[in-house]
């Protein structure tokens, strides 16, 4: 894929690291798999990827989690 970004680069497998930050909760996603331009670095990630890191920030923010930080882990 090219990256829309920088217009220039190519995107290819690699890892992201997500920070969320909501109701005063701060919670890190390490190691999410994403599509990484070669270029500028910018990170695509897939929805179904996502919705799985949005999944363990909710839970962090029910269990009163201050800081999180978690390597991802898919189902």
């Amino acid at each position: 894929m090219k990256c829309v970004i920088c217009k220039q680069g190519k995107t290819h497998k690699g890892t992201a690291t997500v920070t969320l930050e909501r109701e005063g909760t701060t919670f890190i996603v390490k190691s999410v798999p994403a599509q990484v331009c070669e270029i500028c670095g910018e990170e695509y990630i897939e929805e179904k990827v996502m919705v799985r890191v949005m999944q363990q920030a909710e839970e962090a923010v029910r269990c009163g989690v201050q800081v999180g930080i978690r390597e991802y882990a898919a189902i």
